[in-house]
């Protein structure tokens, strides 16, 4: 399985937070499975934790590429087919960073990992 996780999925993760689904645990940990992390999740926490929405025990910019690695997460760069993918999805969630994350999963054929049920709406495989 090749999984996306939502950006609240990775932070669930890595602080073992009760919220997380067993099934997604179980997936993120399945050395067979091929689990990313896109650039956009770190650029809405980075924004999150600046505005004081998303305190964090260091810097945002250290503890969670830190954390991505040891959790052996891989980094999903942007790139401009995932960009252009916007102009054809519909508006079916008004967030930016989701929909982006959308249109990553399907350029890449990746199944999302997330509880967002507007993420959910999409014509796209989810883990949830």
């Amino acid at each position: 399985m090749r999984l996306l996780l939502d950006t609240h999925i990775f932070l669930w993760f890595i602080s073992a937070d009760t919220h997380l689904p067993e099934i997604i645990r179980d997936q993120i940990r399945n050395p067979d499975n091929e689990v990313y992390l896109s650039v956009i999740s770190l650029w809405e926490a980075i924004i999150k934790h600046q505005i004081g929405r998303l305190p964090l025990p260091q810097s945002p910019e250290t503890y969670l590429s830190e954390q991505r690695e040891r959790h052996r997460i891989s980094s999903l760069s942007l790139d401009e087919p995932s960009v252009v993918r916007l102009a054809k999805l519909p508006l079916l969630h008004r967030d930016p960073f989701d929909r982006i994350l959308v249109c990553q999963a399907v350029e890449h054929d990746l199944i999302i990992a997330t509880v967002d049920a507007a993420i959910c709406n999409y014509a796209i495989t989810t883990l949830s």
